[in-house]
């Protein structure tokens, strides 16, 4: 019902507002924007697979509804593995791996954002394609249970993945640009600037210290805490398309 109403707001608008699909879409969408047409994206992702209700087959239903990014876990355990938030927070299990296996196949991206430990560890295991933490904090600046270790920043950057640091107190221990900003220089300084990007969690149920017309804010402080040019290009969005150039589906 989602993705036909994202579709709807496709067809409906224009043109000014598409669906990435793959990645002779993603590039049509850069060709467009760098010709100067005003336009945006979306991206279909699922947080959390107890969408799947057990069953592998409606990873392929909802492959078709146009799903490119799908969560394992949200704040429960689930048939596919344990949530950090969950009551056995364990790992991948037996379904688990035939739906990581079946998402790799397809091209959807793993998002590991509210996994348990033990699940992440068992998905950097199995997994031969880079995945995403899409919204999380680091212990290093904000010692939380849904935060990662440098342990596990140190294994996500071995496999390539991505890091999206959130804005909200929870992530950052703190309300202000400057937690949000320290937490990006640590894991960038921990694991480099080509695994971070933003992880906002703007889906209105958290309180966030600026909403998307603050961006800019987030901009300035990077620049004030040191970062270069190139580098606030990476961690704003640049990494992000790189990665969805990579990972999405060829077409």
């Amino acid at each position: 019902y989602q993705a036909e109403r994202l579709h709807s707001l496709s067809e409906g608008s224009g043109g000014r507002f598409v669906v990435l699909r793959d990645r002779v879409d993603l590039q049509r969408y850069l060709d467009q924007r760098r010709a100067g047409i005003t336009l945006t994206a979306g991206l279909l992702a699922i947080e959390g697979l107890h969408a799947l209700e057990g069953e592998l087959a409606n990873l392929d239903r909802l492959d078709r509804a146009g799903f490119r990014m799908m969560g394992l876990t949200h704040f429960f355990d689930n048939a596919v593995g344990g949530s950090v938030h969950g009551v056995d927070k364990g790992g991948l299990t037996e379904f688990g791996r035939k739906v990581v296996r079946e998402m790799e196949r397809r091209g959807i991206i793993v998002d590991l954002a509210h996994a348990s430990p033990q699940l992440t560890t068992d998905v950097l295991a199995l997994a031969t394609r880079p995945v995403v933490v899409s919204h999380t904090g680091v212990k290093g600046t904000c010692d939380r249970t849904r935060n990662l270790s440098d342990e596990q920043l140190r294994a996500l950057a071995g496999n390539g993945a991505l890091i999206g640091i959130a804005f909200f107190p929870e992530a950052v221990c703190g309300r202000n640009v400057e937690s949000i900003v320290a937490a990006i220089r640590y894991t960038v300084a921990l694991i480099g600037v080509e695994h971070v990007a933003l992880g906002s969690d703007f889906d209105g149920a958290v309180a966030t210290p600026f909403d998307v017309t603050g961006l800019p804010e987030l901009t300035a402080g990077l620049m004030r805490g040191g970062a270069s040019p190139t580098e606030v290009e990476a961690i704003m969005g640049g990494n992000v398309l790189d990665f969805l150039a990579r990972s999405l589906p060829a077409e």
